[in-house]
């Protein structure tokens, strides 16, 4: 999730503080602050600067007084006006959903009652699969046997049927 206590937003605003809290400058934009270091991910496509939704990348470099900021991509530097920031989250910690394709060395998965509607077996499967070396998982013993026992699949609403007709 990405509200509440350990929602996605409030675990990356303290292990930034954690991991990158000294870094200067900072700026900050839709919600976000930004400073050198920081890990970050786009949300949307651009195809005008070749990042798409789910690349993962790192600031390089920030100017406050002209406006801008350059993010690492793979090794590509992509460059960022101030009002273009909405497109960029900080990415300490991302949902499952966005996790989906990936693989990452270390995954840490908090499982809590406060979770309650996303507690299904298919999610905790889906983030424990996204470890290569090591997956901690770490709440309430209740949330994570709601999260193993539960077998209701959300059904998805689509009209595939009817496109493929």
């Amino acid at each position: 999730m990405q509200r509440g206590g350990l929602g996605t937003r409030s675990l990356n605003a303290r292990l930034q503080v954690a991991l990158n809290g000294k870094a200067e400058p900072k700026i900050t934009r839709f919600g976000w602050t930004f400073s050198p270091g920081d890990k970050v991910i786009q949300n949307v496509n651009d195809y005008g600067k070749e990042v798409f939704n789910g690349d993962i990348g790192f600031i390089e470099e920030i100017s406050v007084e002209e406006g801008w900021v350059v993010v690492r991509f793979d090794g590509r530097l992509v460059s960022y006006e101030v009002g273009e920031l909405d497109e960029l989250s900080l990415a300490y910690v991302i949902t499952i959903h966005r996790s989906q394709g990936s693989e990452y060395p270390a995954v840490v998965i908090p499982v809590a009652m406060q979770h309650y509607m996303l507690l299904r077996r298919n999610l905790l499967y889906t983030g424990v699969t996204r470890g290569r070396s090591l997956v901690v998982v770490i709440g309430e013993v209740k949330a994570l046997g709601m999260a193993v026992h539960s077998q209701r699949v959300v059904g998805r609403v689509t009209n595939l049927v009817g496109r493929l007709q």
